[in-house]
């Protein structure tokens, strides 16, 4: 295979068709036609072609990207900038496609163009969505915050190099029960506190609405096909971060709002995706107790689609960058979030 320098046909060319005719994707972007916008990491594009080879139409300066072709990884594109970057040297025949934003990066907004065939093949309508879908909401444990690094030391280019969203332990929960999913995940926040007390004016729920997260006001405008039978929330692990001086919180202040704040989460959520959507709340280190309440206040209340599940850490190493869980705790952490999903009453 070849690819970058080794172009088959070098050069940006513009895909026949637009990106929704083309690519299959369940996360959140704001369709433009012949491109899509996005910010959130985990992003994934999904095509089927046939020739020997496919251009990929980029315009990103500050994510990374893996390329998979047939199910294994043919590319990884570090911050690729505008270009249509090329596969090539392919069996001839029909092939499948899949461009995934690997790390996160709020501030910026990155634009997908779609597929471009080599000459003599061609770009096949797109891939069915999967009939499963799953939404995971969180901070940086869920988006894989540096958890391919194998080290807790690193600095911010080594921690941008080994995020990767598409091996986070959400991605490889849904793989393993077949559904498209959402990796709406922001490292640093919290649900009424940050990490450290830092930006103590926003919190995720500053951010959940929006398509774009650098853009204030932005709402993301659901295409009417993403419907979450499961929708999981882990947040809590910054919100009881050390307290540092000068904070107003006190210890119990801070526990009572944040019962408060995730109780009303969750009956936005549940407006937002209706009654037959299973809330997973996910308690884990401080916040496990806080989380269980709020869990059992909610089905006092009458919801009775509201889970709660203890993120075991028995087993984890935590090597990933600066102490959050490694690739390897990803993977233990799916081994066990997985079966617990499919023992709900979603008929999966």
């Amino acid at each position: 295979m070849t690819s970058a320098g080794g172009n088959p046909q070098p050069g940006r060319r513009v895909p026949a068709m637009s990106v929704s005719e083309q690519a299959h994707t369940a996360g959140r972007v704001k369709d433009l036609g012949r491109t899509v916008e996005f910010s959130w990491p985990g992003v994934y594009f999904e095509g089927r072609f046939r020739g020997t080879g496919l251009g990929v139409v980029l315009d990103c300066a500050a994510a990374d990207y893996d390329v998979q072709v047939d199910g294994t990884t043919v590319a990884t594109l570090v911050t690729p900038g505008d270009t249509t970057h090329w596969i090539g040297g392919l069996r001839d025949g029909e092939h499948t496609v899949r461009v995934v934003r690997r790390n996160d990066t709020p501030g910026d907004t990155s634009t997908f163009g779609g597929f471009v065939a080599a000459p003599g093949g061609a770009v096949l309508g797109r891939p069915a969505p999967r009939d499963r879908q799953i939404e995971f909401i969180g901070d940086s444990l869920t988006m894989g915050y540096g958890n391919v690094s194998g080290t807790r030391a690193c600095d911010p280019e080594q921690l941008r190099r080994t995020t990767n969203s598409d091996v986070s332990h959400g991605a490889l929960t849904a793989r393993q029960l077949d559904a498209d999913y959402q990796i709406n995940g922001l490292s640093g926040l919290g649900m009424v506190r940050n990490v450290a007390g830092i930006c103590p004016d926003v919190t995720y729920r500053t951010y959940y609405d929006r398509a774009l997260l650098n853009v204030d006001g932005d709402v993301w405008q659901n295409p009417g096909t993403w419907r979450p039978q499961v929708v999981v929330v882990n947040l809590g692990s910054n919100d009881f971060s050390d307290l540092t001086p000068g904070e107003a919180w006190t210890p119990d202040s801070l526990a009572a709002a944040y019962r408060t704040a995730y109780g009303e989460f969750l009956r936005e959520l549940r407006t937002r995706n209706g009654a037959g959507t299973l809330l997973v709340a996910v308690g884990f280190d401080r916040n496990a107790e806080h989380v269980r309440q709020v869990v059992e206040a909610r089905n006092d209340a009458g919801d009775s689609g509201v889970y709660y599940w203890y993120l075991d850490q028995s087993g984890l190493d935590f090597l990933g960058c600066d102490g959050h869980t490694s690739a390897h705790d990803d993977r233990v952490i799916a081994d066990r979030l997985a079966p617990f999903l499919r023992s709900l009453p979603t008929g999966w």
